[in-house]
């Protein structure tokens, strides 16, 4: 079996997470929500300010998933925390160690920068995701919904009146 290694992305990895991300959202229905670019990854995550991280899972030459991440703050903590905004494993290297070295990779990375926690969402119905959490150690955090505003909405409340 190849090697696994887990790597910070690079900028020349844009292609690469894009075409994972466009994976992601086939898994998770919602391939007509991706209107990511190349180059909208690249100044996000590469650009003079970037907003995410990104770590890549190769199994020998091949890349078998990745972990999009960001830090968050925690008031109550007084201490950063690392959100993870997508984990996405390909199907043909799930159940191989890979989700959980990323995961593991993650909790170091928390861990090095003094992060008080490492958190993420999932959809209620992907049953195969909530397991593997579960069998982590992740917990679900109750009493809490996400709440969320996007396009004519976002720009309705920045008070512009225009569209996305």
């Amino acid at each position: 079996m190849p090697e696994l290694e887990i790597r910070a992305a690079v900028e020349d990895d844009a292609p690469l997470i894009l075409r994972l991300i466009e994976e992601l959202a086939e898994y998770e229905r919602l391939s007509n929500e991706v209107v990511a670019t190349e180059a909208s990854l690249r100044r996000s995550l590469f650009g003079e300010r970037p907003f995410a991280e990104a770590l890549i899972a190769e199994l020998g030459d091949e890349p078998a998933g990745f972990a999009l991440f960001f830090h968050n703050f925690s008031t109550f903590l007084g201490r950063p925390g690392i959100y993870l905004e997508d984990l996405y494993v390909r199907p043909e290297h799930r159940r191989s160690g890979v989700g959980r070295a990323l995961l593991f990779r993650l909790a170091r990375l928390a861990k090095e920068r003094n992060c008080g926690r490492l958190e993420w969402s999932v959809l209620d119905w992907n049953e195969p995701a909530i397991s593997f959490y579960r069998n982590i150690g992740a917990t679900p955090v109750s009493g809490w919904t996400v709440y969320r505003v996007t396009g004519a909405a976002l720009s309705a409340l920045a008070g512009d009146g225009g569209e996305g």
